[in-house]
């Protein structure tokens, strides 16, 4: 993920899932995810993943303050979290064993699953602050209702859904959409996230709506958390 318009003071990596089967191959998200929501492991999932990227944080933020910008990292969450009393003592704990900087982790949860329950995902993202933590709400737009319940929710980035960024250069439509999601976050003082950043062009109209971060093949392919 990459600033826009302006220099940040923090760089930006959103953590990914991936799965090797029995001959080493990569499986994406959505051929598991879905086996793991059916079976109810979706929650123990969004733990191993918060607990790895913990283990290996030493070794992905810079020795000493000066040498690099420290980096905030990205993990997204499950609606089986938000629906686990359990998880933010969980976070607590893990926080405090790896001595980890909760400014520097940002978790995202999708506007689907913050809109299925607000009430709920409205404390659960209370708690997570109050802890330190940023936190992001994904695929903003998909919703009928997006701008409606915004007020609501107490996040600190709204990420664009690709599905609008992907023709910004040639779609006015979308060039609209994406004006006014970028014009309301600037209003409420939220940073917003444009995905599927792939080209130049969409980088180009992006800077033109003051879109302040990008992430997409066309910023950074996805690599490993820690080469081996």
């Amino acid at each position: 993920m990459v600033a826009v318009a302006h220099t940040a003071e923090v760089d930006h990596c959103e953590v990914l899932l991936r799965l090797r089967d029995v001959a080493g191959a990569l499986v994406l998200p959505q051929a598991f995810i879905p086996a793991a929501e059916r079976y109810g492991l979706m929650h123990l999932i969004d733990r191993w993943v918060v607990s790895t990227l913990f283990q290996h944080w030493a070794d992905l933020q810079p020795p000493s303050p000066g040498e690099q910008k420290p980096c905030v990292y990205a993990v997204n969450l499950s609606g089986a979290s938000i629906d686990d009393d359990q998880f933010i003592e969980f976070l607590h704990q893990q926080l405090a064993q790896y001595a980890i900087d909760a400014r520097l982790v940002c978790f995202e949860i999708t506007e689907t699953v913050a809109i299925a329950n607000l009430t709920k995902a409205s404390e659960f993202i209370h708690r997570l602050k109050a802890l330190g933590c940023q936190f992001a709400l994904d695929d903003f737009g998909t919703g009928m209702s997006s701008f409606a319940y915004l007020k609501t929710l107490p996040v600190d980035y709204l990420k664009i859904d690709g599905v609008f960024i992907r023709h910004i250069a040639t779609d006015p439509v979308d060039y609209a959409i994406v004006e006014a999601i970028s014009r309301t976050g600037q209003v409420m003082g939220l940073k917003t996230i444009a995905e599927c950043v792939e080209n130049e062009a969409i980088l180009a109209r992006l800077r033109t709506l003051g879109v302040d971060y990008a992430q997409g093949y066309g910023i950074a392919r996805p690599s490993p958390l820690i080469e081996s």
